[in-house]
C-alpha cells in the first residue's frame, strides 16, 4: 500500500525494448515556492524598502503645485496621504498656517474668498495657508494633527474652534446609539472610547495601521485619486476594458487631479434667512464634559509641543440664529471657553456674531462675512502681536 504523504516508487515502460523509469519518493507538498530562513529575510527586506519607496517616488510621478487659494478639494476630503503631502510643501512656502473644519475651508464660498485668502489680501503677500477640512470636528481634528501635520512644526497656527459641534449630544459624539459621523479614521480608535463610534476591532487595528505605515496611506490615496475610492481589483472588474495602470496615471506625467480646490463652482451667496432656516434652541452640552472641547485642547497641546505658536479663534457663531435659554448657555460656554485660554496664556480672538446677513447657517459665513471677520481679526491687539508682527519681520528681512 502507498502512503498518502509520499509518493512511491514507481516503474514505467516508455517504450518496448528501453529500460524502465524509476521515480524516487519524495514528501507530498503544494506547488509553491519555498523559501529558507535567509530567502525569507531577504524578501522581507525587498518589501520593506519598497513599502518606503514606493510612497515617495509617487511624489515624484504625480505632480503637485498647488496655487496660493489651494485647500484639500471637497471630494477628497479623507485623503489624509494627500493633506500631509500639501503639509510638507506648504511648510516650504509658508510660516502662518490656518486649521480647522468647513468654516476655515469656506464651506459656502470659492477658494479665493476664505479667511485665509482675506488675511493675505490685508497683509498684501501670500502669507497665510489654508489647511481646514470640510466636515472635520475637533475630535477628528486632533487625529489629523497628531498623525498627517508632523510638518508643521516650530510655525505660526490659527487653530479655530467650532462651537457648532456642542450643539447637541449627537454632534458631541456622546449618544451610545450608533452614529456614522464625518472622518472616523481619525478618532480614538480604542482609548478613550467614542461612544457612538461602533466599528470592530479589525477595522480599528487596520486603521492604526494606515496612520503608521505610509505605503497604506498611500494606496487609500491612489484608491481614492485613481479608481473611485475602491482596491484596484474592484475596480478592474468595473472597468474590464480598461487599463489598470492608466487609471493610476502611471502611463501619463499628468498632474495629480487635485489640483482643483472644488470641482462644484457654484457658491451662491444667500443668507440663513433667505434660505428659510429658522431660530433654534440649541440643546447644548456643558463645556466640561464634552468630548469636542476635550480633544480641541488635545490638539492645541500637540501644536504647542511642537513648538508652534498658536492662536485660537472660537466661532463666530450665528447668535442671531438663536432663541430661548440656548443663547445664555452659549454665553456661558463662550466664556468658559476664553477663562480657559486665558488660564492657559494661550492668545484667543472671541469675534462678536457678524451680520445676520453675512452667515449662510448656524456656524459658515458668507464672503462678505469672512472679509468682516479678516478684518477684525487684523485689528485685534494679541493677533498682531502674535501673528501679524511676525509676518513684518519675516517680510523686511
Amino acid at each position: 500500500m502507498t502512503n498518502k504523504n509520499t509518493l512511491s516508487t514507481e516503474t514505467s515502460t516508455n517504450s518496448p525494448g528501453h529500460a524502465p523509469v524509476v521515480l524516487p519518493d519524495v514528501p507530498f507538498s503544494s506547488n509553491g515556492i519555498r523559501l529558507s530562513p535567509r530567502e525569507a529575510i531577504f524578501a522581507a527586506i525587498i518589501i520593506a524598502v519598497l513599502f518606503v519607496l514606493i510612497p515617495k517616488g509617487w511624489c515624484l510621478l504625480e505632480k503637485f503645485d498647488p496655487p496660493a487659494d489651494y485647500r484639500v478639494p471637497y471630494d477628497l476630503s479623507s485623503d489624509y496621504w494627500l493633506y500631509e503631502r500639501y503639509c510638507r510643501l506648504a511648510a516650504d512656502r509658508y510660516e502662518t498656517f490656518v486649521i480647522g473644519d468647513s468654516v476655515v475651508w469656506g464651506h459656502y464660498v470659492p477658494p479665493d474668498n476664505t479667511l485665509s485668502r482675506h488675511l493675505n489680501r490685508i497683509v498684501g503677500s501670500n502669507e497665510f495657508a489654508n489647511l481646514g477640512v470640510d466636515g472635520i470636528h475637533p475630535v477628528a481634528l486632533a487625529g489629523l494633527i497628531k498623525y498627517y501635520s508632523r510638518s508643521i512644526s516650530g510655525k505660526n497656527v490659527i487653530l479655530c474652534f467650532n462651537p457648532l459641534w456642542m450643539t447637541s449630544r449627537k454632534h458631541d459624539l456622546q449618544t451610545e446609539k450608533e452614529f456614522h459621523f464625518n472622518h472616523p479614521r481619525l478618532v480614538s480608535q480604542f482609548i478613550p472610547k467614542i461612544p457612538c463610534y461602533k466599528d470592530s476591532s479589525s477595522q480599528k487595528i487596520g486603521i492604526i495601521l494606515e496612520r503608521n505605515l505610509t505605503f497604506l496611506s498611500w494606496a487609500s490615496h491612489l484608491q481614492q485619486t485613481s479608481y473611485d475610492s475602491l482596491p484596484p481589483s474592484l475596480w478592474s472588474l468595473e472597468h474590464p476594458y480598461d487599463n489598470i495602470f492608466q487609471g493610476a496615471g502611471i502611463e501619463t506625467s499628468a498632474d495629480l487631479k487635485t489640483t482643483v480646490s472644488q470641482s462644484d463652482t457654484d457658491f451662491p451667496q444667500t443668507s440663513w434667512q433667505d434660505r428659510g432656516l429658522g431660530r433654534q434652541d440649541f440643546p447644548w452640552v456643558e463645556l466640561e464634559s464634552s468630548l469636542q472641547w476635550r480633544f480641541f485642547r488635545e490638539a492645541v497641546e500637540t501644536l504647542q509641543k511642537r513648538k508652534n505658536r498658536v492662536f485660537i479663534i472660537v466661532g463666530p457663531f450665528n447668535e442671531h440664529m438663536m432663541k430661548g435659554d440656548s443663547v445664555q448657555v452659549y454665553e456661558e460656554i463662550k466664556k468658559g471657553i476664553g477663562t480657559w485660554l486665558k488660564n492657559n496664556s494661550i492668545p484667543h480672538y472671541l469675534p462678536p456674531s457678524l451680520p445676520s446677513k453675512n452667515y449662510a447657517d448656524a456656524s459658515h459665513p458668507l464672503s462678505k462675512g469672512y472679509a468682516l471677520l479678516a478684518e477684525q481679526l487684523c485689528r485685534d491687539e494679541s493677533f498682531g502681536r502674535i501673528i501679524l508682527h511676525r509676518i513684518i519681520e519675516r517680510k523686511n528681512r
